[in-house]
């Protein structure tokens, strides 16, 4: 798993890039974490710049790639 970064969001506690594996890890305040595969790095440093984490998680992340709880 990548170094998580705390963010600052109603539903998101933590998030996280791994380059090799191009995957965006998204920690949750309700303890579950997924991942999101076949993430290019400039998905992730939009979700990073995002006014708000948890509304691009779900305009930009969640309907355009595939996910698993990890």
């Amino acid at each position: 798993m990548p170094e998580m970064t705390p963010v600052d969001s109603s539903n998101v506690a933590a998030i996280g890039y791994d380059e090799s594996a191009e995957e965006i890890h998204v920690e949750f305040l309700n303890g579950r974490t997924y991942r999101y595969l076949g993430a290019n790095p400039e998905t992730y440093e939009e979700l990073q710049s995002a006014p708000s984490v948890g509304s691009f998680i779900n305009r930009m992340i969640k309907p355009n790639f595939t996910f698993e709880e990890i």
